[in-house]
């Protein structure tokens, strides 16, 4: 059965690969041609990445925390103490850009060496998981829903990296956008004032920068100018 790509799609599992891979690394690097510098540049990443993730999740908690605060003085509720920003710890060495670019690169190389084995594949996390997902069929279901006067497209990524929208405006379809977050609002300009027209939709799933699966059903809505 085919293996999923070894790089996961969120954030948490992307930083429990990342710490794996730069604990268990230094182990194998000297049979795979990994340098020393390699080794460092890993571990440098992975302390970047895991604080930029800790202090992502600090703050989201805190303003969870404000928006209670600021709902109780609204509406009359019980309020405790202000709540507290996090004090975060100093930061570690600032890394390049592109973390999982070159990790994933990295990860590519070692698996073509001579002497990588499936059983350090899987010790590194290089290794994903068997592939459930049925990609010659896999098909996007779209949904129209009008918001402030413009269609929203509705959509589910079922562990796809992104969608590829076409739109026909009435002169037939033609690209609109890749869309990597659900879901996508449609903010072209509205027919003119009190004019009417019906625009289509249409969408095929995107993994690691191909088309795969089938089209959606065509899916229409009605706009307003």
């Amino acid at each position: 059965m085919p293996k999923a790509y070894f790089i996961p799609p969120d954030d948490l599992k992307k930083c429990a690969l990342l710490s794996n891979f730069a604990a268990k690394l230094p182990a194998h690097a000297p049979l795979v041609g990994v340098t020393p510098a390699e080794v460092a540049a890993v571990q440098a990443d992975n302390l970047m990445f895991a604080y930029a993730c800790d202090a992502t999740n600090q703050f989201k908690q805190c303003a969870q925390e404000w928006v209670a605060f600021k709902n109780a003085l609204r509406n009359g509720s019980a309020v405790g103490n202000l709540p507290v920003a996090p004090a975060l710890a100093g930061p570690p060495a600032p890394v390049p850009t592109d973390i999982f670019g070159r990790n994933s690169a990295l990860g590519s190389r070692l698996k073509k060496h001579a002497a990588y084995t499936d059983a350090m594949g899987q010790d590194l996390g290089l290794i994903g998981a068997e592939q459930t997902t049925d990609l010659v069929n896999l098909k996007p279901t779209l949904k129209v829903q009008m918001q402030a006067g413009h269609p929203n497209i509705l959509w589910t990524k079922q562990g796809m990296d992104g969608l590829e929208i076409w739109v026909d405006r009435g002169n037939g379809f033609a690209f609109l956008a890749i869309d990597t977050v659900p879901d996508y609002l449609d903010t072209a300009a509205l027919p003119a004032a009190g004019a009417r027209a019906v625009w289509k939709y249409k969408a095929i799933y995107r993994l690691h920068d191909e088309q795969v699966g089938q089209w959606s059903d065509v899916a229409s809505v009605s706009v307003m100018g």
